[in-house]
């Protein structure tokens, strides 16, 4: 049995954030996650926005931790080098009474220390983003709000973590937790048993099922799915910012951007279900998705979707996010951190690491720390030689939609974090994540992760264990007709 000062249940972008936050401190961390990768949850399919901070409740832990993770990206850009930047945001009005509530929403952002907002009329909207509805009267204009690539950032946290000593479990799900005179006894399925000091619960859809296990079940988190559909990069003309519509009272809405890695996205939908593993899409609500987008910017090309996807928010029965230590000494609650959750991941780290002093533990900065990560994918310039016959890893070519080479797979694999699957590499390298989506180079990865691994293809899943070995085919003919 092994013993630590903090243990954190759940390797999301939440998580990984506190992780890393704690790794600058001499402490004994573990991450302890149910699936065989960092990031496989909520926290990769998303809509991979850094919201500005200005639909949130003044007054709230959104809204305030929104505004303040908001702030931190630029520097954690620096050092992890893991996808963002910085592009804008607008919300359109198409009518009057839409006008009236971008003035609300505006005068929200305002109390929540916002900056770069502004009122802009539908003519100057169009100056900005040239392919917008002529129906747009107005937009609120935000200049703070950008775009990142979630899965990545994930991921360099937690190669950033794991380099600083923070160890990290996968296939590990926690299946009971108990209260000992110095701490917590902590049993994963896999019959793994850790003792710490503190446990930190960020699981997500699950965090009310973790909270239970010590007795307080007082939180039940439903997942929201929200749909998506990918398109080509060719058709990122259309958008430079984060276009979005007027908000609901199920969220943010249907949104238009394109993505870090420069494809056009459109989405998402919200639907409450039952089912916290149910991540799938359908056409009727692909059609609604798109026809509903279309209202902002009309002319994106249906026959450029390469996929769709979907991803689950876990939304609590409570009104704000719950972030604190519980009744339970020790053991730190966070309940229902849907979005702005991947906007706010860096400052509730930072607030975290707070209740964990006021709880008594005692940080001393570690001197060697190091805050810096290299990137894996390497941009390609005119100069770049790449061929799918060539001999040098660093010029061989294994996805041709991507340019994704063989030097940049083989680094992926040996980061610190234990991986075989096809998807982590996708996740890692975007092989597979072009047009054909992996029916080129899908067996191709899977054999340069066997040889390289020196396990067989057949160890080599598509996304974990219990999955098939074949390649997933883009499905074009479910909502090519929109």
């Amino acid at each position: 049995m092994s013993f630590y000062d903090v243990c954190i249940v759940g390797a999301g972008v939440v998580g990984m954030n506190i992780a890393r936050e704690l790794a600058k401190y001499e402490l004994k961390v573990c991450v302890l996650e149910r699936c065989d990768d960092v990031s496989c949850g909520c926290s990769k399919a998303n809509s991979g926005i850094v919201h500005g901070g200005y639909s949130d409740e003044p007054g709230t832990l959104k809204a305030e931790l929104c505004v303040k993770g908001n702030r931190m990206y630029r520097q954690l850009e620096e050092e992890l080098h893991f996808g963002y930047r910085e592009t804008g945001s607008m919300v359109l009005a198409f009518r009057d009474e839409d006008v009236e509530k971008l003035h609300k929403i505006e005068a929200k952002g305002q109390k929540n220390g916002v900056g770069g907002l502004s009122i802009i009329d539908g003519d100057r909207a169009r100056e900005i983003e040239p392919y917008l509805s002529k129906d747009v009267k107005a937009a609120l204009y935000c200049k703070n709000a950008g775009v990142t690539s979630p899965y990545e950032f994930v991921i360099a946290l937690a190669e950033n973590a794991v380099e600083n000593g923070v160890e990290l479990r996968l296939n590990s799900e926690v299946t009971a937790i108990e209260k000992t005179n110095d701490g917590f006894k902590v049993t994963a399925a896999n019959a793994e048993t850790v003792t710490a000091r503190y446990v930190i619960n960020s699981a997500g859809v699950y965090s009310d099922k973790v909270s239970a296990m010590l007795g307080i079940d007082d939180y039940k988190i439903t997942p929201r799915r929200g749909q998506y559909v990918l398109l080509e990069k060719e058709q990122s003309y259309l958008a430079q910012s984060v276009i979005f519509q007027v908000p609901t009272e199920l969220g943010k809405g249907i949104l238009v951007t394109t993505t870090y890695h420069g494809n056009l996205l459109v989405g998402p939908n919200a639907e409450e279900i039952d089912d916290k593993e149910d991540v799938g899409t359908d056409a009727k609500t692909l059609e609604h998705i798109v026809q509903t987008a279309r209202l902002s910017v009309p002319d994106f090309d249906m026959k450029k979707a390469i996929t769709s996807f979907a991803g689950n928010r876990p939304i609590s029965n409570c009104k704000d996010w719950v972030i604190e230590e519980s009744r339970v000494p020790g053991f730190i609650n966070l309940i229902g951190i849907d979005s702005p959750g991947l906007t706010s991941s860096p400052a509730i780290a930072v607030m975290v690491k707070g209740i964990l002093v006021q709880a008594g533990l005692s940080l001393v900065n570690k001197a060697n720390f190091n805050p810096l990560r290299k990137a894996i994918i390497r941009k390609k310039d005119a100069a770049f030689k790449g061929d799918i016959n060539a001999t040098d890893p660093n010029e061989h070519i294994i996805c041709r939609c991507e340019q994704v080479t063989e030097a940049e797979i083989i680094d992926a694999l040996h980061r610190g974090i234990a991986v075989k699957s096809i998807d982590a590499i996708k996740r890692r390298t975007r092989a597979g994540q072009g047009k054909c989506q992996g029916a080129f180079c899908g067996s191709r990865v899977r054999k340069l992760i066997a040889d390289e691994l020196n396990i067989t293809q057949e160890e080599v899943t598509q996304r974990g264990p219990g999955s098939s070995i074949l390649p997933e085919r883009a499905k074009r003919g479910e909502f090519i007709k929109l």
